[in-house]
């Protein structure tokens, strides 16, 4: 078995034919908040993403893969982000697009599924991610994989003329 193949999910890389999936996540804006976006995407600008993301992580810092079914179906992605070989860390964030997909499991194998490749490949030190205060299934979701919180970043986030605190989780790699 790869490090990135589970029981109910693969991560896998991006493909061309992932436009439409990226678009329609990109451009929903009920996950403008999350992701600190606040204008749409076009499907050139998502192209010409896709036409780049075979590069390394160690070149652009980054890492998106898709979360995918055994049938094929993408139900979400997840990213590796501000990555940094020097103090080997980065930061994930996590998106399951279907409300009829969340609480299914796919979350939390994506997760597990990730931090294993982050800590067996990359060897990185600690992944780290931070959370609204108000988003207690991804509060959970990190905490139950082992993600400690260990502050509040107050009023961090505006939107809709409300600021909301975020939380920053950390999970250290238990090799020294």
């Amino acid at each position: 078995m790869q490090t990135l193949d589970g029981k109910n999910i693969n991560l896998r890389a991006l493909e061309p034919e992932d436009l439409e999936f990226i678009v329609d996540v990109e451009n929903n804006e009920d996950f403008w908040e999350m992701s600190a976006t606040q204008t749409p995407f076009s499907r050139f600008m998502i192209k010409e993403y896709l036409d780049n993301a075979h590069r390394d992580i160690y070149e652009v810092k980054q890492l998106r893969l898709i979360i995918e079914t055994p049938l094929s179906r993408s139900v979400g992605m997840i990213d590796l982000y501000d990555y940094d070989p020097r103090h080997n860390r980065a930061a994930i964030g996590i998106l399951i697009a279907a409300q009829d997909d969340r609480g299914k499991g796919y979350g939390t194998e994506a997760l597990q599924l990730l931090c294993d490749y982050c800590f067996q490949h990359l060897n990185l030190h600690q992944v780290y991610a931070s959370v609204l205060e108000k988003n207690h299934s991804s509060q959970k979701l990190f905490e139950n994989e082992g993600f400690e919180p260990v502050g509040v970043k107050k009023d961090w986030n505006l939107n809709q003329g409300q600021y909301q605190n975020e939380i920053f989780y950390q999970k250290l790699t238990d090799v020294h």
